[in-house]
């Protein structure tokens, strides 16, 4: 039984790490924030313009995705950055790839993004032009 608490307290301990990771990443990575913010938004509009299951899997990966690529942009650009203080091209390109990583799939959610919410957006656009006349 010794054994089994140890596990488990190792496990919660772990779990306290990447909490901490979390909040890091959100409170020193404007980027994150910027992501954060978004997501709230996109979150709200499929909740206002009731989305299908299928959307909200779409959107909740395309969401957890970017988070992801960020923090490992973020990961990467701290070791580099702990490697080397000195200006190195491979460094440079490290970070520039991480980097590349997230805006494409960033990109690629924006994409998404406007397949799914563009009809629901104009049917609401168009009614408040009905109502509005």
């Amino acid at each position: 039984m010794d054994f089994i608490a140890k596990e488990i307290k190792r496990l919660f301990q772990s779990f306290k790490y990447a909490f901490e990771g979390l909040k890091n990443v959100v409170e020193s990575e404007r980027n994150m924030q910027i992501h954060l913010a978004i997501a709230c938004i996109v979150l709200f509009l499929g909740y206002i313009f009731s989305i299908s299951k299928v959307e909200w899997i779409i959107i909740v990966l395309c969401i957890g995705i970017v988070f992801c690529l960020e923090i490992i942009n973020s990961a990467i650009e701290r070791t580099v950055d702990l490697v080397t203080e000195e200006y190195k091209p491979l460094a440079k390109q490290a970070k520039d790839f991480a980097a590349a990583a997230v805006f494409v799939f960033a990109i690629i959610s924006v994409i998404i993004g406007v397949v799914i919410f563009l009809m629901p957006l104009l049917r609401f656009l168009n009614l408040l032009l009905i109502v509005t006349f």
